[in-house]
């Protein structure tokens, strides 16, 4: 394997917006799988793809775990369709939870806006009251 393979922990972190400890975590979680070459990090293509399914996975809310489970089926032997299964399955329950998130969230919003135009207007009637009263 060739250095043009490979991307030091510097240019990892520079092309994917992570820290070098955010890497170190996630090689601990066994994740990432750098060449050590004695204090360095190389990281590989592989590294490169199982980062970009890691971050995209954390984005969408999937735990690590899960996301290490899905990334340790790509060598299963099915032509990924172990894995594929697996992700769907766990990204319809993300992608419920979300909506049902997103559905509540837009819910206390409504509430809150309703409450704030009525507490805007018992001030202004209370501004009314005091100025006919003066």
């Amino acid at each position: 394997m060739t250095h043009d393979d490979t991307m030091t922990i510097r240019e990892m972190c520079d092309t994917f917006e992570v820290t070098p400890r955010t890497l170190r975590f996630y090689e601990a979680k066994e994740l990432l799988f750098p060449i050590r070459e004695g204090q360095k990090r190389l990281f590989t293509k592989r590294d490169r793809a199982r980062l970009k399914l890691t971050l995209r996975g954390k984005r969408f809310g999937f735990s690590l775990e899960e996301i290490r489970q899905l990334l340790d089926l790509y060598h299963m032997g099915d032509a990924q369709q172990t894995q594929l299964d697996r992700t769907c399955k766990i990204a319809r329950t993300r992608l419920s939870d979300m909506v049902s998130q997103r559905d509540d969230l837009n819910a206390a919003i409504a509430e809150l806006q309703d409450q704030l135009t009525w507490g805007e207007q018992m001030l202004a009637s209370m501004s009314e009251t005091k100025k006919a009263a003066e």
